[in-house]
């Protein structure tokens, strides 16, 4: 009872910050300024950005296929894709930007009967996506810092994110060799099979990296998209500045502290944008509420496939 009580006080938490966030950001910008900005010219845009849902989506689905090794062969590539779009649906549901890996991995798992392999798979795809996002950050930061003064908080937190990514993916692929205590494994069997899986990958050097390769496609795609928010407003962002500042944003909503980044986002966007290069509030803004297409034609996927599913069963 405690406990439940404890998470229902943290969604709460976290529901007053992103409402507080979203007040404050609009208070200081006022949403009619914010929506002159949406025009027929933004459509082209648009549809730029809906084609690197499609693709990143697709990448994603290949990357978690390989992940699987021969298991992933044996299954339908349209499978994959589903279960993706399946995973942001709940994303958009549940209070945190990882139920629904949770949700699609279990789902899957159960499904095919591979659920530690899945998991193995997923999360390594994760961290691996972060790893490449971090890349990209260290090798377009020094053109950026050369001409604007990015807050050393913003790059110490990013910089602590890429370390702990960096452990973590290290730490899973030598799993096997941490000696769980006994009464652990007797109650949850699962986690030796968990060891086994993500151990895998450490005789699949040819699958790992090339998952980096897919995670390398996927932060390039999300470049473009973010370019394409600011062209969608008319403006022209450098695309250094925009892999630099799309990490910073990134990483500072994954700190579990609101909803799923809402509220968040969108204050910090605006601090470094408007803030660091002088371009006006309503702009940014404006640009960054487009983020929220991609997300609703992703959840809008998830939700037929999570029909299609529930009317088979």
């Amino acid at each position: 009872m405690q406990v439940r009580l404890k998470n229902i006080f943290k969604s709460v938490l976290k529901f007053g910050i992103s409402i507080a966030g979203l007040a404050y950001i609009f208070y200081k910008v006022p949403f009619g300024e914010v929506s002159r900005h949406w025009n027929s010219t933004a459509l082209p845009w648009i549809g730029v950005i809906l084609l690197t849902i499609i693709f990143s989506m697709a990448i994603q689905a290949n990357r978690w296929r390989s992940l699987l090794l021969d298991e992933g062969r044996k299954i339908p590539f349209k499978t994959f894709y589903a279960y993706i779009a399946l995973g942001y649906f709940f994303n958009n549901l549940l209070p945190s930007g990882f139920g629904g890996d949770a949700v699609k991995t279990i789902a899957f798992g159960k499904r095919f009967g591979n659920t530690a392999n899945s998991v193995a798979a997923v999360a390594i795809s994760r961290i691996m996506g972060l790893l490449a996002m971090f890349l990209c950050f260290f090798i377009a930061l020094p053109f950026v810092a050369s001409k604007y003064e990015i807050p050393v908080a913003y790059t110490a937190t990013v910089c602590a994110f890429a370390l702990v990514s960096a452990l973590v993916i290290v730490g899973g692929l030598f799993l096997d060799k941490i000696k769980l205590p006994a009464k652990l494994t007797a109650k949850v069997p699962f986690l030796v099979k968990l060891q086994d899986a993500f151990s895998v990958y450490r005789s699949a050097p040819r699958a790992f990296l090339l998952s980096g390769l897919d995670s390398v496609w996927l932060q390039i795609s999300s470049i473009i998209m973010h370019f394409a928010f600011f062209k969608a407003v008319g403006i022209s962002m450098d695309l250094a500045v925009v892999t630099v500042f799309t990490t910073i944003t990134v990483t500072i909503t994954m700190l579990p502290i609101s909803i799923n980044g809402i509220g968040v986002r969108e204050n910090v966007q605006v601090s470094l944008y408007s803030g660091l290069l002088g371009i006006p509030a309503d702009v940014v803004l404006a640009s960054t509420l487009l983020g929220y297409v991609p997300l609703v034609f992703q959840a809008a996927q998830g939700a037929i496939v999570f029909a299609t599913l529930k009317q088979k069963k």
